[in-house]
């Protein structure tokens, strides 16, 4: 039986480079935050991987899940860190304590980790969007805030164009991986969104590409869309280095979300990406926000 350390964690706050909730620590990163977003980031990829890696069964992942979310309370009572992940809890009680940081976003995404194991292992769907928005008021919303702690805001506008960001973010995620979530049992595409267009979710798996798949997906994006638009202003709000950092992250999910545009809901059989020109439009619409 896998225990909850089975997964090996990150020797060191490791570079930001795979959590798709989290914005990259790039060189326009302020410098003095750093440290501090690198050791969240390593504490949600760690907690990615426990969900998410590996062939542990449902259960062993919920226990490990379980046994970091207490590790992750003790720091933050101030006992020192322990067990098999003290090189992602050391780091992340130094920012704790320097930057004053708060507990609850971090308890947040750990469980939404939580219920993606469990919802996953059962395939279960979401009910409908309001259900979807509290997923994702758990698993991106936090990254936003926390990071906005870290620059020194929060202003109830900020906060809410951070949510609105970070939710299309990963409304984003989910339509760019349509191919590889559903047949894994992922089903982010609500029940009332299916059955608004008349479609079952064994139809959309085996016949995706018919008028009302292809419109379902449009009208997913088109969603997506209208939240990214609607958080960001706040690329204005954010000084220096991280508004232009946080325009890049904002100009880069409105460029997937056109990819899936031109798939024309073709993403549900293959994953659209960026390419080097993609690069380059993003950077000048960057400039342009």
């Amino acid at each position: 039986m896998h225990q909850p350390w089975d997964i090996t964690p990150p020797a060191v706050a490791s570079p930001v480079e795979h959590y798709e909730n989290f914005p990259v620590a790039s060189w326009l990163c302020p410098p003095a935050l750093r440290a501090p977003i690198t050791a969240i980031y390593a504490f949600a990829r760690t907690a990615d991987d426990l969900a998410d890696e590996g062939d542990a069964t449902a259960d062993e992942r919920l226990a490990a899940l379980a046994e970091y979310t207490r590790e992750l309370h003790r720091i933050a009572a101030g006992q020192p860190p322990q067990g098999p992940w003290k090189k992602v809890f050391g780091p992340l009680q130094t920012a704790m304590r320097t930057h004053s940081l708060p507990v609850e976003p971090l308890a947040d995404l750990l469980s939404a980790f939580v219920q993606d194991v469990v919802r996953t292992s059962a395939g279960m769907a979401y009910a409908d969007r309001d259900a979807l928005l509290d997923y994702c008021r758990r698993s991106a919303n936090p990254v936003g805030r926390l990071l906005l702690h870290l620059y020194g805001i929060g202003d109830a506008l900020a906060l809410r164009r951070s949510d609105a960001i970070c939710t299309a973010l990963q409304l984003i995620n989910f339509w760019q991986d349509l191919s590889v979530d559903l047949p894994r049992g992922r089903h982010y595409l609500t029940d009332a969104d299916l059955a608004r267009f008349h479609i079952d979710r064994v139809s959309l798996q085996r016949q995706p590409l018919t008028p009302e798949a292809r419109n379902l997906v449009a009208d997913n994006a088109g969603w997506a869309r209208a939240l990214m638009n609607e958080g960001a202003p706040l690329v204005r709000q954010l000084p220096g280095r991280a508004g232009w950092e946080l325009r890049l992250v904002v100009q880069g999910g409105l460029r997937i979300l056109d990819k899936v545009d031109a798939l024309r809901g073709e993403s549900l059989l293959r994953r659209p990406v960026l390419g080097a020109l993609d690069w380059m439009r993003m950077a000048a619409r960057a400039v342009a926000m």
